[in-house]
């Protein structure tokens, strides 16, 4: 008999067909279809597909006694109720460093994007007004970086913008080996020092406006902000307040509070440049993660250690 796999996010057919193949496949990736599908199936669930915008509630892990298996799709987990899971003995798996490329690929184009300023260059253009009439803009080449959160996308946005003969500073919960770049023992150092600064930190109450005022105040006013993690992880208020003032010089978000709605704060304001979290997603990443999904799960019903353990 195949396993039962509850699936809480969205999926092709394709992908569908794929996890189909080995699992008694529930989709259910809506709020109403979630409900039912925990009510009327939960007690046979044994693994559940979710991401970490979605999450997994301990309610929901309560409502499954055979659950043995809670995989997030991407790299975050945030809203999985990891504490319960691993009180209950259930495995916890995500799909650490699949997406980094993709994500790093990102961070440098919102970077450029933001302080090239190409977007409004666009609309001018678009517009007819010819450059004679138009601000110069600040170049990328030789400034410092900032990124804050070396793990994998980190590392990739860091080596990235080396090709840009950037500085490159970084601020982590420990020094890394590895790293190419000077630490900096607080986000507040590594703000004062940096000209432009990237965040690729994971989400969660210990990151929650992590960048706040007072990091903004550091970063400047020729400085610019990109988050590719979390929008919890900015201050969203203080990031509208600093841009409006003109205390930042620019920002480029994937990610922002309050998600999946638009950042009402930040919508109208021009020195900002949005995308609606879609950092990470590609059909290369999109195959590549629900392969890497398949492959844990398989090593975990074989009695396997995970590729990618929390």
């Amino acid at each position: 008999m195949k396993p039962c796999l509850l699936t809480l996010i969205l999926l092709t057919d394709d992908d569908r067909a794929k996890l189909g193949a080995t699992y008694e496949l529930i989709y259910a990736p809506d709020a109403d279809s979630r409900a039912q599908a925990v009510a009327q199936h939960g007690e046979r669930v044994r693994a559940v597909l979710t991401n970490g915008t979605t999450g997994l509630t301990a309610a929901e892990i309560d409502r499954m006694p055979q659950l043995e298996l809670v995989s997030a799709l991407g790299a975050g987990y945030e809203n999985i109720a990891v504490d319960r899971a691993r009180e209950r003995g259930i495995a916890v798996s995500n799909g650490a460093g699949v997406n980094a490329d993709c994500v790093a690929d990102h961070a440098l184009a919102l970077l450029l994007a933001a302080v090239r300023a190409v977007p409004q260059y666009d609309a001018a253009c678009r517009a007819g007004v010819w450059r004679d009439d138009l601000a110069m803009r600040p170049t990328v080449t030789g400034r410092k970086l900032g990124v804050v959160g070396y793990g994998h996308i980190g590392a990739k946005v860091a080596k990235r913008a080396a090709g840009f003969d950037m500085e490159i500073g970084y601020h982590n919960r420990k020094p890394r080996e590895d790293a190419h770049g000077r630490y900096f023992d607080t986000l507040m150092a590594l703000a004062q020092w940096s000209d432009y600064l990237v965040i690729a930190t994971p989400g969660g109450p210990q990151t929650t406006h992590l960048v706040d005022r007072a990091v903004l105040d550091a970063l400047g006013p020729d400085g610019f902000l990109v988050n590719v993690s979390r929008g919890s992880v900015v201050d969203t208020a203080a990031l509208a307040a600093a841009l409006a003032a003109g205390t930042l010089g620019g920002a480029g978000l994937d990610v922002y509070e309050g998600e999946p709605e638009p950042p009402a704060a930040l919508v109208g304001l021009t020195n900002i440049v949005l995308t609606p979290h879609t950092a990470g997603t590609s059909p290369d990443v999109r195959n590549a993660t629900v392969r890497h999904f398949i492959a844990n799960a398989a090593r975990h019903f074989a009695g396997e250690p995970l590729l990618t353990p929390l």
